[in-house]
């Protein structure tokens, strides 16, 4: 891994999660917000001096590497123009309601980050982060080569970027599992096979949508190895796009 320093835009569980993740495998991390700097004082604080607050624009510029954990219908807001050339890991999933959707991505002619790489032209996308709740990211963080290490899928168009992601989760302690390009994110996404279950085994029966999600957010980490993670990517099979709460 070549960059030493990850921008953080968003600062929500998952940001948060990462950040933790971060800190603790020796990197830097510059986070940001909505709402500015000063409300970053509490978590700066918890995370130590190696975490630092900055707007979203400053974060681009201060990381080669950005994470960018915003929802996906926030992403108009992403400092674009700060972003190109930066490597953006996407780790937003698409969640459409009877109040906002979009027809390109229900229609199956993109998938969500392959609609982020549109709207940040100048930037290198790589889907990851998006398929384990930031709870069971801080269980299954394990040092390479161990039998029990979990699995991230990835996907994306630039080559080098992937790399240097699948570099980045593996200092973060995880394998990597390349999907190939953004098109092919679908096998990773909400309804897929690989979207949260193999990280946190079978539900209770019988638990309504939001008790559901209550669940996977609280359930203990389950190791999902790297072969498991490929034959549920090479099982896929495309579905509706997204994930609904109504």
């Amino acid at each position: 891994m070549t960059t030493t320093t990850l921008g953080i835009i968003g600062t929500g569980m998952v940001g948060a999660g990462v950040a933790r993740r971060a800190v603790d495998a020796g990197l830097n991390v510059v986070l940001s917000n909505s709402r500015g700097p000063g409300t970053l004082d509490e978590l700066v604080a918890r995370l130590g001096h190696r975490a630092r607050a900055a707007t979203p624009a400053e974060t681009a510029r201060a990381a080669e590497v950005v994470l960018a954990a915003v929802p996906l219908k926030a992403r108009d807001r992403l400092p674009g123009e700060d972003l190109v050339g930066r490597i953006v890991i996407d780790p937003m999933n698409y969640a459409p309601s009877a109040a906002w959707s979009l027809p390109e991505l229900d229609s199956g002619a993109l998938t969500s980050s392959e609609l982020v790489q549109r709207d940040l032209p100048g930037a290198r996308v790589v889907k990851a982060l998006h398929n384990i709740g930031p709870g069971q990211l801080l269980d299954l963080f394990r040092p390479a080569g161990s039998p029990d290490r979990t699995a991230l899928p990835l996907s994306g168009d630039d080559a080098g970027a992937k790399k240097e992601t699948a570099a980045l989760l593996d200092a973060l302690g995880f394998d990597t599992v390349d999907l190939g390009p953004l098109a092919e994110s679908w096998r990773s996404e909400p309804n897929s096979p690989l979207y949260a279950f193999p990280y946190v085994g079978p539900p209770p029966a019988g638990l309504a949508v939001a008790e559901l999600v209550a669940w996977v957010q609280q359930a203990p980490g389950t190791p999902a190895p790297k072969a498991r993670v490929e034959e549920l990517a090479a099982a896929a099979v495309r579905g509706p796009a997204g994930f609904r709460m109504d």
